[in-house]
């Protein structure tokens, strides 16, 4: 019998070792069944010893609990999103319907509230046709402001920090949140001059948090920026 070296009291195999071998020696078990039936690890949920086949079976019951909770959650998605699909074409089909182009913008914002239940909306424009030169819609819009609307590339969402454009809400002070979505020609994302801005806000500091995806956002944009071309 062999007495072990210097060399491999000094470097002892390690747990490491051992899983690097069983994984590169893949019918290790394939000469030794007899270990692998007797194989017995601690079950994380009884707390007992189990065999490595029931541990394994565990491990695939998880595994399918997960697989169906992530397809619950992938079909309700779907679900809000042939809902929320169905709103944006209840109220594009709407807007094409209304025959004075003056009424747009009071009925965009009203809209807004009622169909994607949003508190506070508030819309103005500029550059439009002379003959819009003294409605509401028009009027508090500085320089800065239409510069900064140019220069969004999507919709900004983010706390209220005293944004300049919260003062168009009705009730500012209670803006916890909010969402600025450019309004111009061309599709989202277009490098056109904006002509106009949408504030939605929310007393809800989450309800348009800096991280929320922006798409829905975008589609409300290019429908109310197709719509409002009516007016320039």
């Amino acid at each position: 019998m062999s007495t072990p070296s210097d060399s491999d009291l000094n470097n002892p195999i390690t747990e490491d070792d051992i899983a690097n071998y069983l994984a590169n020696t893949p019918d290790f078990f394939l000469r030794h069944a007899d270990l692998l039936a007797a194989v017995q690890i601690t079950s994380p949920h009884s707390h007992r010893a189990v065999s490595l086949q029931e541990r394994q079976a565990e491990m695939l019951r998880e595994k399918i609990k997960l697989l169906e909770s992530r397809i619950m959650e992938m079909i309700r998605h779907g679900n809000d999103n042939v809902l929320l699909s169905d709103k944006i074409l209840r109220w594009a089909r709407g807007l094409l319907l209304v025959p004075q182009a003056q009424t747009l913008p009071g009925m965009i914002s009203q809209e807004i509230r009622e169909q994607f239940s949003v508190p506070q909306v508030a819309l103005r424009l500029w550059g439009l046709d002379s003959e819009y030169a003294d409605s509401a819609f028009v009027q508090g819009v500085s320089d800065e402001a239409k510069l900064f609307a140019s220069s969004l590339s999507e919709p900004f969402c983010g706390l209220n920090t005293g944004f300049e454009v919260t003062a168009w809400l009705d009730k500012p002070d209670t803006a916890a949140s909010i969402a600025i979505i450019p309004l111009r020609s061309g599709d989202a994302g277009s490098s056109a001059p904006a002509f106009g801005m949408l504030v939605l806000a929310s007393m809800d500091a989450q309800r348009f948090h800096g991280g929320m995806g922006t798409d829905f956002l975008c589609r409300i944009g290019e429908v109310a920026s197709a719509a409002l071309s009516r007016l320039r």
